[in-house]
């Protein structure tokens, strides 16, 4: 059964009572690490590398069905990366049961790799996380993470790969 703070998360409400997008002491990571080189494709490359879901979420900035995807309970080690761009954005030992329904972290891999992106759609205040290489959309930051950080990188799970450590 889903908590009711869940619920929340999932319709939204939780932004406009008290749920900030993004926490007040931490810098927005607005610029990409020096060492990553852009990627730029059209539509048309993406779409042929892509499947139909991922383009989507990756080029669209969708958003796949909560519980769905099988990185929610991927527990190896090893490291997540952009599915269009194989940019390597989380490590496994960041990454965290939220109960929200996708695969969340409190930290990215390395400063510049995922990007903050202000998001005011639908009227909500969030803040949107991109890959820093291709600026495919991947979720969203929000300020209700666990320690070290207290965020919360929720993440769909059609926007990564998992690659196990070996």
């Amino acid at each position: 059964m889903r908590t009711f703070a869940t619920l929340l998360l999932l319709t939204g409400l939780l932004t406009s009572v008290g749920c900030s997008a993004r926490a007040s002491d931490a810098e927005p990571t607005t610029q990409p690490a020096a060492d990553i080189e852009p990627v730029e494709k059209s539509d048309a490359e993406w779409r042929a590398e892509l499947t139909a879901e991922q383009f989507h979420v990756l080029r669209e900035a969708g958003t796949e069905r909560a519980f769905t995807s099988p990185l929610l309970n991927e527990k190896r080690k090893g490291t997540f990366v952009c599915a269009a761009c194989d940019l390597p954005l989380f490590d496994a030992k960041t990454k965290y049961k939220s109960g929200t329904g996708w695969p969340s972290f409190w930290k990215p891999i390395k400063a510049g790799h995922v990007l903050d992106v202000p998001d005011n759609k639908f009227g909500w205040n969030r803040t949107e996380s991109v890959c820093a290489r291709c600026e495919s959309h991947l979720g969203h930051v929000f300020n209700d993470g666990p320690r070290p950080t207290g965020l919360r990188y929720c993440m769909n799970g059609l926007a990564l790969k998992f690659v196990p450590s070996e």
